[in-house]
């Protein structure tokens, strides 16, 4: 029986991962077995930096609120405290926002659970 190999499959796959590495610098982008580790590596900091991102903004948000609560006289803690106190349910991301942009809105909040 003759020998069967798929080249059609094989050279689709090739071709997925060269489109892949484009923009790579050097032979990341058009050398097979450089730019197949090199698209394999980029895929797991991708995955691993969509869940870092998730951190970092809040980290953002808090550093935010921080910021804004100080100005009128609390810290971070006590305000997020008394929110929950308050039964405000203001979620980090709109505070920040609001301490952001729309100053006299969180001003209105904090005169609300002082």
């Amino acid at each position: 029986m003759p020998r069967s190999v798929n080249s059609v499959a094989k050279r689709a796959r090739r071709k997925k991962v060269l489109n892949q590495a484009k923009g790579f610098f050097g032979r990341r982008k058009n050398v097979w077995t450089v730019a197949k580790n090199a698209v394999e590596k980029a895929m797991q900091y991708a995955y691993r930096d969509r869940r870092a991102k998730k951190r970092t903004f809040r980290a953002l948000w808090i550093t935010r609120i921080n910021a804004g609560a100080r100005q009128h006289g609390m810290s971070y803690s006590q305000f997020m405290g008394k929110l929950k106190a308050h039964d405000i349910e203001l979620n980090r991301k709109v505070l920040a926002d609001l301490a952001m942009n729309h100053p006299e809105a969180f001003a209105a909040i904090v005169d609300k659970v002082k």
